[in-house]
């Protein structure tokens, strides 16, 4: 998408939501369009507003959490208000840090498989949807748009980054998502898992970057929902996935059909509420 930006901005990379520029002063501007994706393909649809929620959503998390951020300043062009940051331009983890404490999606999946989720060993017998003792951390890769994450072990990790940044890496996601479920235990939401990308600034510290606990990183549940071994529906773009499997062989090689305006509206009110559910709680993250 073509931004209204002023000279000087250089356009750098777009990924599957955000697209980045280089600014004049050497930072970096994160851009939150309005696309959506599911099982790695860019929709023809977008959804109304959704990267001004996201963008009002990490920025309520990049206020509440304890950990350092890239957020630099919310002064961005006008273009662009509200939908855009401007951030530290880091040197980027090429790790997908997830977090579960549910045991649901690929992990599923894999767990089904092989008895165990990026190495760690599960009890036998566990549902989809089944509550894990604590949370686990289950990296991937970072794959290219239109490729596909592939879940990794911590061992991968530490070949990747060296037994120092994994560490820091695991724990520090843990350590969010432990923050983060206790945040939003006053909104009613429990927190199944979520997904976060690092970098490192030009003094060696690990930053949180891209994105954080938004609807399209993250599944939250209503609490009073849950069930247990069984998931409540999620405030994600869950509702696209599941019309897509209805309706569209995602091994055909075809590209995804556009998806009905009412399930574009149901999603956009879902991302919609997890917004107005966390500015009860802190209505200036600002």
């Amino acid at each position: 998408m073509n931004w209204e930006l002023p000279a000087g901005y250089q356009h750098i990379h777009s990924g599957k939501v955000r697209d980045i520029y280089l600014t004049p002063n050497h930072t970096l501007l994160l851009v939150a369009s309005d696309r959506i994706s599911a099982f790695d393909h860019v929709l023809a649809n977008t959804v109304p507003n959704k990267g001004k929620i996201l963008t009002a959503i990490s920025l309520f998390w990049f206020k509440k959490l304890k950990v350092s951020n890239h957020l630099i300043s919310t002064q961005v062009p006008a273009g662009v208000a509200g939908r855009a940051i401007e951030v530290k331009n880091l040197t980027m983890i090429p790790i997908e840090c997830v977090v579960r404490k549910y045991l649901t999606g690929s992990a599923w999946l894999e767990y089904q498989a092989t008895g165990s989720v990026c190495g760690i060993e599960l009890p036998a017998g566990l549902v989809n949807g089944a509550e894990l003792i604590e949370p686990i951390f289950t990296p991937a890769t970072k794959a290219a748009v239109g490729q596909h994450d592939e879940n990794i072990s911590y061992e991968k990790v530490i070949e990747i980054v060296g037994n120092k940044l994994a560490q820091q890496l695991r724990d520090t996601s843990i350590d969010i998502f432990n923050q983060a479920t206790q945040i939003l235990k006053p909104a009613g939401f429990t927190l199944i898992d979520t997904k976060f990308e690092f970098g490192v600034d030009a003094d060696g510290s690990l930053t949180l970057a891209d994105e954080a606990l938004t609807p399209d990183s993250s599944r939250y549940c209503n609490t009073d929902e849950m069930q247990p071994n069984k998931l409540a529906p999620s405030f994600d773009k869950q509702l696209v996935r599941n019309w897509l499997l209805a309706n569209w062989d995602k091994d055909s090689g075809i590209a995804p059909p556009k998806i009905p305006k009412e399930i574009i509206e149901l999603t956009t009110a879902r991302y919609q509420e997890v917004l107005d559910r966390l500015m009860k709680l802190d209505p200036a993250p600002n």
